[in-house]
């Protein structure tokens, strides 16, 4: 019996023949007629009427290199052309065995032998030509996927900046970690941190809503921006609108908007001055208490409203404290594997198990409850005074 020719593949299969000698094509549909699912042939008698008769649900080629318009290595390379994402088997008779040899080399999937076709053997040399293929074209995906993956992480990683921070009585420690949902992509939360010649830090986390290259080129942007004009000596409703300025002129959509949350620690490191732009608020650790710094956002993100002015949030931090910025991917891991989200509320439980703000230990426990996954981009930025 004729091996089935549609295991795991179209029913019925379509196969192009290209073969100028009808007693061969004869040949070729006989030996293939006593199986239980005989394929749809569609002949072709020259290389020009297969480009013709070639459609997307062919799945093997089987040429034969002694066409009318092309002969040898010649024709193949046509074939491959025209169809680079399908297999090919080639025919050849008995005196051009290391022709079918070379095409194999030169992207064939098999050669059989006109003198030695039946019914099983042609089969099996169909079936296998095709899942050879299909390897071949598994294996370049995932090699470029692969590349891909490693271009976006070395670009992530020259767009994470290097922090401008001078003083010892801070310890600094930071996070970037892109969703799981955008594998392969570049992500729109940014964070930095710049210390002035005055003594005051100053620290950002932001995030560009969307994924992606455009995403990623525009949060870099903003957050190039903020240090240019935070060094600059610009601070408050003065950086922000610049912020929004440019946003709106860098964006490729108007529905393209900004969250953020700067904090500025004053010299001395007792207080803080923060903006909370649409933006998860901050959590502060003060005197062994953990709580959000504050209930009332500063304002909108930047890009929705025009003439925009944002409230000051001030705080008083104390000899001792910590300070946790985040964007929200870090709250909107679900709980469980169910769909309700952590929350600023499970954050803060959290942190208070812990006693501390311990970026390694805290996301490593997100990600236990999340089921070791973040569906979102995540930035963070923690600042404690020793």
């Amino acid at each position: 019996m004729v091996p089935t020719l549609s295991h795991g593949l179209p029913d019925p299969l379509t196969l192009l023949l290209i073969e100028d000698d009808p007693e061969d094509k004869f040949l070729v549909e006989e030996s293939l007629s006593t199986g239980r699912k005989p394929p749809k042939i569609i002949w072709a008698r020259s290389l020009a009427e297969s480009r013709e008769r070639f459609t997307p649900d062919v799945s093997c080629v089987l040429v034969d290199l002694s066409l009318p318009d092309a002969t040898g290595l010649e024709a193949l390379e046509h074939v491959l052309e025209m169809a680079p994402e399908t297999a090919v088997l080639v025919l050849t008779g008995l005196d051009d065995v290391q022709v079918g040899v070379d095409a194999v080399a030169a992207g064939a999937q098999d050669y059989l032998l006109k003198q030695d076709m039946d019914g099983p053997l042609l089969a099996r040399a169909i079936r296998y030509a095709i899942e050879r293929k299909r390897g071949d074209v598994a294996q370049r995906e995932l090699v470029a996927e692969r590349l891909l993956s490693a271009e976006a992480a070395r670009l992530e990683h020259g767009l994470l900046p290097v922090p401008m921070l001078s003083t010892g009585d801070l310890v600094h420690d930071t996070c970037y970690l892109p969703g799981s949902r955008q594998a392969g992509l570049l992500a729109g939360d940014f964070w930095d941190t710049v210390q002035t010649p005055d003594g005051a830090v100053h620290v950002l986390v932001g995030d560009v809503c969307g994924h992606g290259p455009d995403e990623a080129a525009l949060g870099a942007a903003l957050r190039i921006a903020w240090r240019t004009l935070t060094i600059a000596g610009l601070d408050g409703n003065r950086l922000l609108t610049t912020m929004d300025t440019l946003l709106r002129n860098e964006r490729d959509s108007p529905e393209i908007f900004t969250t953020l949350c700067t904090a500025t620690i004053s010299p001395d490191l007792s207080s803080a001055r923060l903006y909370v732009v649409g933006h998860p608020p901050p959590v502060a650790i003060r005197d062994g208490q953990v709580n959000v710094v504050t209930d009332t956002p500063s304002g909108p993100p930047l890009g929705i409203f025009t003439d925009m002015r944002w409230t000051p949030v001030d705080v008083t931090l104390g000899d001792a404290w910590s300070l946790l910025l985040y964007t929200d991917g870090l709250i909107e891991a679900t709980v469980g594997g169910g769909r309700d989200l952590l929350g600023t509320d499970g954050l803060i439980r959290l942190i208070r198990e812990q006693g501390a703000v311990d970026l390694d230990r805290l996301i490593a426990r997100v990600q236990e409850l999340h089921k070791n996954a973040l569906t979102d981009d995540l930035a963070a930025v923690v600042l404690s005074r020793r």
